[in-house]
């Protein structure tokens, strides 16, 4: 009897240990820094994709194409204010070397607060973040092919909304999270000409068919003015705490890419002389194509990921990511195939 008893104990207080400790493991889709507690997450990744032929990727020649390796690093750091809120960071760059495409693909900074703890049914997080690319503006060329990105950056800032919720329960942990952004229209963009370019072949009499964007006064870089957009994502998220050393983790993600537009040139261009006539037609048709650019896309995102805690304070992780996506006519982001596979460290201080 006394065995049993001891047994018994001995199993219980394993399984409020491994609970304990799940809440407060680092991959934890729930997890919250404790007051003054700061963490910092930095990842590393491969990814390989295939294109995907649209109006775009064929124009460019790319419908098809393979890039790899496809570079990508991360940056998750937050700071407890108290243990219910906390201020946080999330950031990446991207280096696609195929593409000859750089820059920073995520940017945003803001707090979390903490309206119902574990004591609660379940834990709920309202967060509000500052959406950060507008930091550097868009870049890109546009060519006879059409337009070629040079970074990942959209150039115009932007506010995010979301929630997060779920509960730890023993050694198994289950979220969900919400969110959507608004982004806010500018010119904050960096725009290539290629002077070369014929731009009214075929629209206008054979006499004047083959003027190029240098002799119709175009200079050789200019700014639009876009629209703003938006994005929503949803997704779940699970993680198991096998002990106090290894944790798995498994999710589902949708994120909603809205198509961008140009309202305007905001650019003062040149007075063009007799040139100005087919100027203005090469304007007008530019606004027509680009004012609703069909470049949107959806993607749906399947995670995994295994944890193993090196001490109570850092913890190392490998992840696997495989997205498929819905593509607009128009995208250049239209892929057959994206797999993404890195390692994350993880620690606390």
């Amino acid at each position: 009897m006394k065995k049993s008893l001891k047994c018994l104990m001995i199993a219980t207080a394993s399984v409020v240990s491994t609970g304990a400790f799940a809440a407060s493991n680092m991959e934890n889709p729930l997890y919250m820094p404790q007051n003054r507690e700061v963490y910092l997450k930095t990842g590393a990744a491969m990814m390989y994709k295939t294109v995907e032929g649209t109006q775009a990727t064929e124009k460019k020649g790319a419908s098809g194409s393979e890039e790899f390796p496809v570079w990508r690093f991360t940056g998750d750091m937050g700071y407890g204010i108290t243990d219910r809120l906390d201020v946080h960071g999330h950031f990446g760059y991207t280096k696609d070397g195929e593409i000859d495409r750089k820059g920073m693909h995520r940017g945003r900074i803001g707090l979390m607060f903490r309206a119902l703890t574990e004591d609660d049914p379940f834990v709920l997080d309202l967060y509000a973040d500052a959406y950060l690319s507008g930091i550097t503006p868009m870049k890109g060329t546009y060519t006879t092919n059409g337009f070629n990105f040079a970074n990942y950056s959209n150039g115009r800032w932007g506010a995010i909304a979301g929630t997060r919720f779920g509960k730890t329960l023993g050694d198994f942990t289950l979220a969900a999270h919400v969110e959507y952004l608004q982004t806010f229209g500018n010119h904050n963009n960096k725009i290539g000409i290629e002077p070369g370019m014929t731009p009214l072949k075929g629209k206008v009499p054979p006499a004047y068919e083959n003027l190029t964007m240098a002799q119709l006064g175009f200079p050789d870089e200019i700014s639009v003015d876009l629209k703003s957009t938006h994005e929503t994502v949803a997704g779940f998220d699970a993680m198991y705490q096998m002990n106090q050393k290894w944790s798995f983790g498994a999710g589902f993600e949708y994120i909603e890419h809205s198509d961008n537009g140009v309202k305007g040139i905001h650019t003062q261009l040149s007075d063009a002389g007799a040139a100005s006539v087919f100027q203005q037609a090469v304007v007008a048709g530019l606004l027509n194509e680009t004012a609703n650019m069909k470049d949107g896309w959806d993607e749906y995102v399947i995670k995994t990921s295994v944890g193993y805690q090196m001490t109570d304070d850092i913890q190392f992780a490998g992840f696997f990511e495989y997205t498929l996506d819905d593509a607009h006519s128009n995208s250049q982001n239209a892929t057959d195939c994206k797999m993404e596979l890195g390692v994350r460290l993880n620690a606390r201080f």
